[in-house]
């Protein structure tokens, strides 16, 4: 038989809150890394060849509490410190959050709109300040 499982409004809200309250562990903030090249098939695997641009410092907590998406849920990242001085020149490509003991949480896309991650610019110079635009994470119901 097929899978079709579906979920609730209210549980899509549960796991999304699940989710980013994972990016709390430990005992500091969380850290947003910026990345080139191709994003891995998801944050259990490692980062090989891609440079690291620039790395955020998370609020803690990093997001607030996820509100209903109609259908799903999002939750929406609190205030995230710009990055004043970038590690490396490239084009920002993709993204991993990681809690303060560097655990892999979640991996997304970073454009100038309609991504994971909004960024102020994708072109990163070493030195630079990298700054978050607006970050959300949903998960999908039904």
């Amino acid at each position: 038989m097929a899978a079709n499982m579906k979920i609730s409004n209210a549980a899509a809200i549960a796991a999304c809150d699940a989710v980013v309250d994972l990016l709390d562990g430990g005992a500091g903030a969380g850290k947003l890394q910026i990345y080139d090249g191709a994003q891995p098939a998801g944050p259990d695997t490692a980062v090989t060849t891609q440079i690291k641009l620039a790395e955020l410092t998370l609020t803690d907590p990093a997001f607030g509490a996820a509100a209903d998406d109609d259908p799903g849920a999002k939750a929406t990242a609190a205030a995230i410190a710009d990055d004043a001085a970038a590690d490396a020149t490239g084009t920002a490509a993709w993204f991993r959050a990681v809690d303060s003991n560097g655990l892999a949480v979640i991996d997304g896309t970073v454009a100038l709109a309609a991504a994971d991650l909004i960024l102020d610019s994708l072109s990163i110079t070493a030195g630079q300040t990298v700054k978050v635009n607006s970050w959300t994470v949903t998960m999908p119901e039904g």
